[in-house]
């Protein structure tokens, strides 16, 4: 009898790591069709001249550009974590992938002209530091929920820092830019944890977006620190 049970048990455990590995395969699927997309639609933009003319509309506009990155991010998330229609959830994607590229455009416009090499490194260092952090996760198995409540202050301590120097006419150096840099590597921690542990399996594409908008979150303050070196 009780060697029946433990065949049962192992049995379930074996469907419940199968049913999880399916999870995580669709969950990076779409981090990888996201990514795919936003370079895609950053190319339609440059060949163009989209990318130009979003630049000239919002030059001068940086901090606010700032700030709509970390609220458009937060209510894509949440229309996808909230979305019990399968199709909801991937236009939340599909929308924020789109929103990033036009609000990263003027940035890459001027990096492109001014900073040779800046975007390319950026890339790379998003690519190693993403990967790396990811592998960190998997290897070590461990939960990393501990640090939502530092995403959650950190994310509105940015944000005031942000709505502060609009108000005040204040710049955010380079200072800004490192912190930011260390705290998206602590959100894809986080998220990557979170994929691993704890999403429902029934919200592959929320988690997508999640960890797309960790990446995008990183790679944009990376190039922005590649931007203000002389």
């Amino acid at each position: 009898m009780s060697g029946n049970l433990y065949s049962m048990e192992n049995e379930q455990e074996f469907y419940a790591e199968r049913s999880r590995s399916k999870f995580l395969n669709r969950v990076y699927f779409n981090l990888l069709l996201a990514i795919i997309a936003f370079v895609g639609i950053e190319i339609f933009f440059f060949s163009t001249g989209i990318a130009m003319q979003i630049t000239q509309a919002v030059q001068g506009s940086w901090l606010m550009i700032m700030g709509a990155f970390m609220v458009v991010g937060w209510l894509a998330t949440r229309m996808a974590h909230s979305a019990t229609n399968i199709v909801t959830q991937y236009m939340a994607l599909g929308g924020y992938v789109v929103a990033n590229a036009i609000i990263t455009a003027p940035m890459l416009v001027i990096a492109a002209s001014s900073y040779p090499g800046a975007i390319a490194n950026a890339s790379y260092v998003t690519i190693a530091g993403f990967i790396t952090l990811t592998i960190v996760v998997l290897i070590t198995g461990k939960d990393f929920s501990f640090l939502r409540s530092i995403m959650v202050w950190g994310g509105f301590c940015a944000l005031g820092a942000i709505v502060a120097s609009i108000i005040f006419g204040a710049e955010l150096g380079t200072w800004f830019s490192v912190l930011m840099v260390a705290f998206a590597g602590g959100a894809i921690l986080f998220d990557t944890s979170n994929v691993l542990h704890h999403y429902p399996e029934d919200k592959a594409v929320g988690a997508s977006l999640q960890l797309f908008a960790s990446v995008a979150l990183l790679f944009w303050y990376v190039l922005r620190l590649f931007m203000s070196r002389d």
